[in-house]
């Protein structure tokens, strides 16, 4: 289930990209790379985004 109407996360979802988030950013700060955490965030919106892509085709 959504966390809110206006997206497609669910709140697992949300928590795990917001830790993500914070983890690229200290790694930014120290001049490490943060291209494999970026692609985890990446990979969590896309299957957030088929998942009810999927959803909404089911219910026309």
């Amino acid at each position: 289930m959504p966390a809110t109407a206006h997206d497609p996360h669910n709140l697992r979802e949300l928590t795990k990209t917001v830790v993500l988030g914070y983890r690229i950013t200290r790694r930014q700060e120290k001049g490490k790379p943060t291209g494999h955490l970026e692609r985890e965030v990446d990979r969590i919106r896309e299957k957030a985004q088929e998942r009810e892509d999927a959803r909404a085709k089911g219910r026309k």
